[in-house]
């Protein structure tokens, strides 16, 4: 007997045809892909085919995989869920043109690293969260953007007109600029603030700081101050701690 996720696939695949990259169902969740330049044609048909009927954006965020699977995760981790991931039976490559070493997608269809190395797909994703109301049924949209150094995708205001909000935010967090936003600029950040703060590589103490200057009277916006600094300790006094046998030691 087939399941509501198994038909909700064939339905995208019938649907989309070669605007579909791949398509992952598990755990309840179908997950597809699709190329940036088919986005907004294929935001029409999952909008308008009666079949599918996904009229209402429920998200959008950004994505960055830069040292995605690196030394930074855990590497025993990072094994269990490559070998977990290799096991699934419908996993599909989550970027054909740039995955070029594992072709994996994760159970919940999230890019898994190749064995042995790290994420060598595109760098930048916007993922849509789409819910249609008719069907009660849910789908996650997951676009790259082709160019790491410059990520651009098309805006799919047209199709959900309150996509709006949404992209401005993953503009002013990871910096992808939206082709066709009327209005795209920062929503949560200050317009002085410089660089992306959801991006891996930004530094945690940020670029500038501001402060108000009397002489100027006006706030103003300089280079960061704050020093790095080690806030680990470099003693664990164990005397400090209760042992296994008794209360906390005096």
């Amino acid at each position: 007997m087939t399941s509501r996720l198994e038909t909700l696939a064939a339905a995208l695949q019938s649907a989309l045809g070669d605007k579909l990259a791949s398509v992952a169902t598990a755990f309840g969740e179908v997950t597809i892909v699709v190329k940036a330049e088919d986005l907004p044609a294929a935001a029409a048909i999952l909008r308008d085919t009666p079949g599918l009927r996904f009229e209402e954006l429920i998200d959008l965020c950004g994505v960055d995989y830069r040292d995605y699977g690196g030394a930074s995760a855990s590497s025993e981790q990072g094994s269990r869920l490559r070998d977990a991931n290799v096991r699934e039976s419908d996993a599909r490559p989550p970027d054909a043109d740039a995955t070029t070493a594992s072709g994996v997608t994760s159970p919940k269809g999230a890019p898994v690293p190749p064995s042995g190395g790290p994420w060598e797909g595109r760098r930048f994703a916007v993922v849509y969260h789409l819910l249609s109301i008719v069907h009660n049924r849910r789908l996650r949209l997951r676009v790259f953007c082709p160019d790491d150094d410059f990520p651009v995708v098309d805006t799919v205001i047209g199709v959900w007109p309150g996509a709006n909000w949404y992209e401005r935010e993953a503009f002013d967090l990871y910096g992808i600029l939206f082709t066709g936003h009327p209005d795209l600029r920062r929503i949560l950040t200050d317009y002085g603030f410089v660089g992306h703060p959801f991006r891996k590589d930004f530094p945690l103490s940020g670029n500038v700081e501001m402060r108000y200057d009397p002489d100027q009277q006006r706030v103003i916006y300089q280079p960061v101050t704050i020093e790095p600094r080690e806030i680990v300790p470099r003693i664990v006094r164990e005397e400090n701690y209760a042992d296994s046998e008794g209360p906390r030691k005096s």
